[in-house]
């Protein structure tokens, strides 16, 4: 990409310098130049020729020249590329529809994965052996969550969370005009999820085990369990950004680095709040099974620790810059 921009600038100046001099010129930008690179001087209200100017102002002028060019260069990239997403994704215009139905699949895929998982434990269903216990929760979603990113990073970035998103979005490193078309992915994603978990379980998953949907454990109030939601949730985005936004990150580490970062999270807090990390996947349960109580942490949690996660790697640690 350096390499591009360089090349691109080099032939924007040798086009300016080769044009004929009675040509006005103007720079990168379309703004007139300075009337010194003409070769006829003109005076100035002093009556100095302008053409006459020192080697001070020639530079100057110069480096606004490329400045400019730099400046056009970047625009026309950022145009028909669009902005970057994680993993090497380009989110654009053409690209949304796309991305946004990668959102979807891979949101449901993440919460179907996990929450099946969690009513199989709750409901105490065998498999080949004994029941599901809690171990087997927390390694089913982060091992979906790494799946997930290997399958779509490249196509949306593989947020499949809201907080992921809006941490992107605060650290300028997703265009924040999209924000609503993720976001609604993923909530229908992790609706279409609860369903499927409905579907697979029968009746007893949604009266019973209410699909999996998180709340605060008994003896659990609302402050700590908001607390423990942005640790988690700051824990997860915080390896997303390291991972898929730094290139001095090895790009195949990533899917499993962030699938760890998950599991990590569901087992801190699954005996404390459930776990969510992700407010589509405590919505998406939540609202097939009628069931709102403490919605509201679920969703403010994540997102604040979302947030924090992503500034903090931004603003200490990161060397690339986002785009926007």
């Amino acid at each position: 990409m350096e390499s591009d921009r360089g090349r691109r600038e080099e032939e924007l100046r040798k086009e300016m310098a080769e044009r004929p001099a009675t040509e006005p010129r103007v720079d990168a930008l379309g703004n007139a130049a300075d009337d010194a690179w003409t070769s006829t001087p003109r005076r100035a209200g002093s009556g100095v020729p302008r053409g006459a100017i020192g080697a001070e102002e020639e530079a100057h002028l110069e480096e606004g020249v490329r400045r400019g060019a730099r400046r056009a260069i970047g625009e026309k990239e950022q145009e028909e590329s669009g902005s970057g997403g994680l993993y090497g994704s380009q989110i654009d215009a053409s690209h949304i529809v796309g991305a946004a139905i990668a959102e979807l699949v891979g949101t449901f895929i993440l919460v179907f994965g996990g929450t099946a998982v969690a009513v199989g434990a709750i409901l105490a269903r065998p498999t080949a052996g004994p029941a599901y216990d809690s171990l087997a929760v927390a390694l089913a979603f982060g091992l979906a969550l790494a799946a997930v990113v290997a399958a779509v990073g490249h196509v949306s970035g593989a947020h499949v969370n809201p907080a992921v998103t809006l941490g992107m979005a605060a650290t300028r490193k997703f265009p924040w005009n999209y924000v609503p078309h993720y976001v609604g992915a993923q909530l229908v994603g992790a609706v279409l999820a609860a369903l499927s978990t409905w579907i697979t379980f029968g009746s007893p998953a949604r009266g019973d085990a209410k699909l999996a949907a998180t709340y605060p454990a008994q003896g659990v109030g609302d402050l700590q369990a908001l607390v423990v939601e942005i640790l988690i949730t700051f824990i997860l985005v915080f390896v997303v950004m390291a991972v898929a936004t730094d290139d001095r990150a090895p790009a195949a580490i990533a899917p499993i680095a962030v699938g760890f970062a998950l599991a990590v999270g569901v087992f801190i807090a699954g005996p404390v709040t459930g776990g969510s990390v992700n407010p589509a996947r405590s919505l998406g349960p939540m609202i097939v099974a009628g069931d709102l109580t403490s919605v509201w942490l679920y969703v403010l949690g994540p997102i604040i620790g979302g947030v924090l996660g992503a500034l903090l790697y931004d603003r200490t640690m990161a060397q690339t810059e986002g785009p926007g």
